[in-house]
């Protein structure tokens, strides 16, 4: 493999939204894996410094709004994505989904499935209660610490 052909796989994995490739060609082998938000917000700020000073900073009052809503709600628990990996809502394709917003949940009880290294990964609930948000999309790249569900404990 040459560079070229990295920085192609490179592009691939930026424009399909995925957070992690492997290729394997013969006996050379790249595995290529997408920083946080927080990484790429570094990454991003010094090419738009460059530019327009302000732009960045612009986007600074994101961060400050994440701690605010949590004091809006609450008492609510947000159950939090362990490893990095894809999230999937249902046991298989066509199969209905582990929880819908609305549904109660006990402790034990399966969420979510986040694939990792081609192993499934049962999230369960720690908490009695009733699931009032789903933020995440079936088939979703998800990093360590996406918030998956809010639950509204009992």
């Amino acid at each position: 493999m040459n560079i070229p052909e990295i920085k192609e796989l490179i592009q691939a994995l930026i424009d399909s939204g995925v957070a992690e490739l492997e290729v394997q060609r013969g006996e050379n082998r790249v595995r290529i894996v997408r920083g946080g938000a927080v990484q790429e917000l570094v990454v991003a700020a010094p090419a738009a410094a460059a530019t327009v000073p302000a732009q960045p900073m612009v986007s600074a009052p994101v961060v400050p709004a994440a701690p605010a809503a949590p004091k809006a709600e609450e008492g609510l628990q947000t159950v939090k994505s362990p490893i990095v990996g894809t999230y999937y809502a249902a046991p298989s394709p066509g199969a209905s989904d582990f929880v819908n917003v609305g549904d109660a949940v006990k402790p034990g009880k399966v969420l979510c499935i986040v694939e990792s290294m081609k192993l499934m990964n049962e999230i369960e609930c720690e908490v009695s209660g009733t699931i009032i948000a789903k933020h995440v999309e079936n088939g979703q790249p998800v990093e360590y610490g996406t918030a998956l569900f809010t639950v509204r404990p009992s």
